[in-house]
Parts: structure tokens; C-alpha cells; sequence
């Protein structure tokens, strides 16, 4: 079973975008509420947002399932990355919205839980490290971003209407502070977009997990508003706020590319 693609690219850059997946096999298609069918937390379209990225040189990894399948971007034990905060676990039980993904009685119980990471969570991470592994060892280095995508509002995980670019390098640990000072100077050099870096949104279990500067691999997370690309109501890709977004994130994997 496929459960994700690779695009090996030649330069220190590997993209992942681990909530690109909108599939979700039949079996638990059947149990969720009609509103989770649709998989509305899904980062819409990012994988076409970065699709450009690959003409830069970039590998990129993109997985089929749904975040409600498995959530790749949350530790195997489940363990909180927001304590005190309200977030999204390893098999999601609630929608960003707050309804429940599942209906009455039919969430996973924890021997599901631990298929699901054996059948696609273990196996997304495994190619991930081997990607990381084999750019490090062409290019001593390399540069994991993590592409993210939410919906400019969601009152359930935060108060206000989110910036539209979320820098998180989880407190300047992820990656080393003069990367993370140039890709501040790529977002303070213009002003068509708002930002904020370390935020709500500081990374991710892969930014944190896989981030290690000191031995020449630095993770980077960008959460993207997606109303900068798309309209949030349909889901609808919108070219032509697409390309002015694709513009500004153009300028930050270069300033990577371009770090020593």
C-alpha cells in the first residue's frame, strides 16, 4: 500500500507537507460524522502551492491520507506539543471547528491507533529520514521545511485572525539564528503580507523532532492563512492569489538555498 510520494530533487532542500492528504480508506470513511467526511482540516492544495519548488532543485514528500486517518505531524505517544492550549491529537477526535470527527462510539480505540502509525505514519517518517539522511550526506546539509496551510479563523485554536505567514523554527531551536535571522529579513522586506515568527504556531513534532542545526539540519515550519491562495468557503485554488503568495515563499527557500 502507497501511502505517500517522494520527488527526490538535487539541491539541501526537502519539502514536507504532511497534511496534504485527503484520502480515507472506506472502512473509517463509514464512522465518521458527515462533516468529517469532507475533510475540512486539510492544507488544501499546498503540494500545488510548491510544486515550483521542485524547478528551485527541492525534494519534496506528500502523503495520500488524511490527517484524520493519522496525523504525521504529532509524536507516536501522542504527548501534546501545546500544553494548555487547545490542539488536534494523533487521531484527531475533534474538528477544528469542534464537532467530533467520529460518530457516537466509533473512534479508534488504542490498538487501532497503533495500526494506523505501524500502516502510514512509520512509513512517511521512514522516507523522511532517508531523504534527510541522503541530502545531508550529498550536500552536508540540509534544510527541512515543513509547508502548512489553515483557515484564517478558527476560534477553536486561536482568538484572532491568523497572520498570514507563520515562521516557526520552535523558539530559534530548530534551526540555526542566521538562517532564521535571514528568512525574518526576507518577511520584514516587504509589506504585502503579515507575519509572525515563533507564534501560535512554533513547529510541529518534524520541526522538532527532526531539527538538529548543530549537526547541519535545520527545520523550518511555515503555516500559511489560506486565504492567501485560496477561498476558504469552497476550497476553491485561486490562481491569482496563489501566485503573489508563491512569490513571497519563491523568496524564502532561496534565502535558504542561498544560507552557507
Amino acid at each position: 500500500m502507497k501511502t505517500h510520494d517522494l520527488h527526490r530533487g538535487s539541491a539541501p532542500l526537502l519539502i514536507s507537507l504532511p497534511h496534504d492528504g485527503e484520502a480515507i480508506p472506506p472502512a473509517i470513511a463509514a464512522r465518521l460524522t458527515p462533516s468529517a467526511r469532507h475533510v475540512p482540516d486539510t492544507d488544501w492544495h499546498v503540494s500545488r502551492l510548491y510544486a515550483f519548488a521542485r524547478d528551485l532543485g527541492a525534494s519534496m514528500l506528500v502523503p495520500k491520507y488524511s490527517r484524520y486517518v493519522v496525523d504525521l505531524n504529532r509524536p507516536p505517544d501522542d504527548v501534546s506539543l501545546y500544553p494548555g492550549q487547545n490542539t488536534t491529537g494523533l487521531c484527531p477526535l475533534v474538528q477544528f471547528s469542534g464537532e467530533p470527527v467520529y460518530l457516537d462510539g466509533q473512534a479508534p480505540d488504542d490498538d487501532e491507533i497503533d495500526e494506523r502509525v505501524r500502516h502510514y505514519w512509520q512509513p512517511y517518517h521512514a522516507t523522511l529520514v532517508a531523504e534527510i539522511e541522503r541530502i545531508h550526506a550529498e550536500h552536508g546539509r540540509c534544510v527541512l521545511w515543513e509547508g502548512h496551510s489553515i483557515r484564517s479563523f478558527v476560534p477553536f485554536l486561536f482568538d484572532a485572525r491568523l497572520p498570514d505567514f507563520n515562521l516557526g523554527t520552535v523558539g530559534g531551536a530548530s534551526c540555526r539564528p542566521s538562517l532564521r535571522a535571514q528568512l525574518v529579513g526576507v518577511l520584514e522586506a516587504q509589506a504585502d503580507y503579515s507575519f509572525v515568527v515563533d507564534g501560535r504556531f512554533m513547529g510541529g513534532y518534524i520541526t522538532r523532532h527532526y531539527g538538529r542545526p548543530e549537526q547541519g539540519i535545520d527545520a523550518i515550519q511555515l503555516e500559511l492563512a489560506q486565504a492567501n491562495y485560496m477561498d476558504e468557503a469552497s476550497y476553491a485554488y485561486d490562481n491569482e492569489r496563489a501566485a503573489s503568495t508563491q512569490s513571497l515563499i519563491q523568496r524564502l527557500l532561496e534565502a535558504v538555498l542561498d544560507a552557507e
